[in-house]
């Protein structure tokens, strides 16, 4: 894939914003042209949401943090004074990469019907956004087909050279690492390779502004690299890959999605347990994923060499669930033909998850509460007890300390699988892992590897991000899959693909906000809301037709204008 240009300008626009492009790359010298030569910044302005009553900020699904100069001057001195500036190097650099590499995905999506250099642009404009420093493009040529990248951009009113200066004074050397470690973050994502920026010039030099050369890791001599050979590897590196989370050091599945601090607490504590026999017991509500946990605790265990036996006790009638478990022996009742081993057996030497436990019965749970003191089980109809090394892993969606006081659970067998309690938290509480969730699974519900994913509304990211989900994970993988099947081929999923009809009849809609996003120059003084001779049906009709007058026809222009998706557009005209 080339960075091109898509239709959405013409080739005498082109020209006049490049000084010279070709369609196998990109070829810009734009240094005369200063900041007029960037693509309008309006797009990531709108998508930039507060939300103060719920403690965050995000753009596009990812949650931004902010904080004020001070706090970053301090950091910075006590990383300085506490492990000295090559560590504090490094550090900066692991802190800008791993921002970098994960708003990479956001670029494609926010400008997908954009020139693709405009879309490339979107790291560079979300530094200005967020106050970091502002980039002035001078020179890039970039192709991932071949991988040949090379660039030039200048850096005004850096922040992190700003900082410097205050915490420790002047420097003899660059330090605007941290920004330096984003940029390369970001662009090793795009072009699927690793690429390393260095600064020639910084502000904290004395230079009248910060000047950065970017080019794969290849092409720098070892002495420029010296300290983050981390981020130097010559393999292919992919935005859907385990690069979305370099800061996880790889230690977290492919199968377990996520970065909020509440799920990587769990999934940490669950590690911790993973070497030992010690019995797990896994908390959290359906479709959280304590199977998914269940085997990679496994998986990360002595045991790991041997197959996972998983049963869910709520699955098996009550009056078979000690023969189940403990195994029965020929005669023991009628229809008992032949001895059976129970699943303490089959797993000896493995690890047993018993999902559901919380629905076993009191019997059962009596001699569930001997097996693992004991090591021992006793077939059904059999004095003869038979040892089994089986390491346990239990799972309940339910209050097992309230069932206890209802007399539905022992207390004992609690205490016995209470050792390491390990809560996964519901969907709702992990909003931010939302994105990386919703990528997994599109990539999961292509039909081959070769397909094109069908990408997914800003609307639709909207309303999932307020979903309460009482489905939890599973659900959000059911409404993937569900909406993948629905949407047309290159059709962006939508609420409509997402939701079944009755929940979209009881999600919370207010038109209001979406009028908002349309160019309030669109609406003349006679089409204002407080007209009462008009309905909102007849205001997005104008509305429509005046920016479809203003794109002189251009529907990825119109789209632009209304603030809405050019399918969602296309859609309402044909209707």
């Amino acid at each position: 894939m080339l960075i091109t240009a898509a239709t959405a300008i013409g080739a005498g626009e082109l020209m006049q914003r490049f000084t010279h492009f070709e369609l196998t790359g990109i070829e810009t010298k734009n240094e005369a042209a200063g900041p007029d030569w960037l693509p309008d910044i309006s797009d990531l302005r709108e998508r930039l949401k507060f939300v103060p009553n719920e403690g965050w900020v995000q753009i596009s699904g990812q949650r931004l943090l902010m904080i004020n100069s001070a706090s970053f001057v301090a950091l910075r001195r006590e990383l300085f004074e506490a492990v000295g500036p090559s560590t504090t190097r490094s550090i900066m650099f692991q802190i800008g990469h791993a921002a970098g590499s994960s708003e990479a995905r956001i670029a494609w999506e926010i400008r997908k019907d954009r020139p693709q250099i405009d879309a490339f642009m979107v790291g560079p404009q979300l530094h200005a956004l967020r106050g970091e420093v502002h980039v002035e493009p001078v020179e890039i040529h970039a192709d991932v087909e071949t991988g040949k990248y090379y660039s030039e951009l200048i850096w005004r009113n850096s922040a992190e050279a700003e900082a410097h200066i205050i915490a420790i004074g002047g420097s003899s050397e660059p330090v605007c690492w941290m920004q330096l470690g984003y940029a390369s973050g970001y662009t090793s994502v795009i072009m699927e390779r690793s690429i390393i920026f260095r600064e020639t010039a910084c502000a904290a030099c004395g230079d009248a502004a910060c000047r950065i050369v970017g080019r794969p890791a290849e092409e720098w001599d070892k002495a420029d690299l010296k300290g983050f050979e981390r981020f130097t590897s010559k393999k292919r590196i992919s935005s859907s890959g385990s690069q979305r989370h370099p800061h996880l050091n790889g230690q977290v599945p492919a199968d377990l999605v996520g970065t909020s601090p509440r799920f990587l607490a769990a999934w940490h504590q669950a590690i911790k347990a993973a070497p030992r026999k010690t019995t797990i017991l896994l908390l959290g509500e359906t479709g959280v994923g304590k199977e998914i946990f269940a085997r990679n605790i496994h998986l990360r265990s002595p045991r790991a060499a041997k197959e996972l036996f998983s049963l869910n006790c709520a699955a098996i009638p009550e009056t078979l669930t000690e023969t189940e478990l403990f195994g029965v022996e020929r005669g023991a009742y009628t229809g008992a033909a032949a001895s059976r081993a129970g699943w303490f057996e089959a797993a000896d030497g493995t690890t047993l998850f018993l999902d559901e436990v919380g629905s076993l019965p009191m019997s059962s749970q009596a001699k569930l509460l001997r097996v693992l003191q004991s090591g021992t089980v006793t077939r059904v109809g059999s004095t003869k007890t038979r040892k089994v090394d089986v390491r346990v892993i239990c799972a309940t969606n339910e209050d097992l300390e309230e069932k206890v006081k209802q007399g539905q659970f022992r207390e004992d067998l609690l205490f016995r699988l209470n050792v390491f309690p390990v809560r996964i938290p519901p969907l709702r509480e992990r909003r931010e892992d939302l994105p990386f969730l919703i990528e997994h699974f599109l990539q999961r519900s292509s039909a081959s590897p070769d397909s094109t994913l069908p990408g997914i509304t800003e609307e639709a990211i909207s309303t999932l991000a307020h979903y309460d989900f009482p489905g939890n994970v599973r659900e959000l993988e059911n409404m993937i899959e569900r909406a993948s099947i629905l949407a047309e081929a290159g059709e962006p999923l939508t609420t409509f693909h997402l939701f079944s009809p009755t929940v979209r009849n009881n999600l919370a809609t207010d038109p209001l906000p979406r009028m908002s996003r349309f160019d309030s120059s669109i609406l003349t003084s006679d089409q204002r809301l407080d007209n009462d001779d008009l309905d909102l049906q007849s205001i997005e009709a104008r509305a429509v037709e005046r920016a479809m007058a203003k794109a002189d026809g251009n529907v990825a222009k119109a789209a632009r204008l209304l603030g809405v998706t050019r399918s969602k557009l296309r859609y309402y005209l044909k209707r």
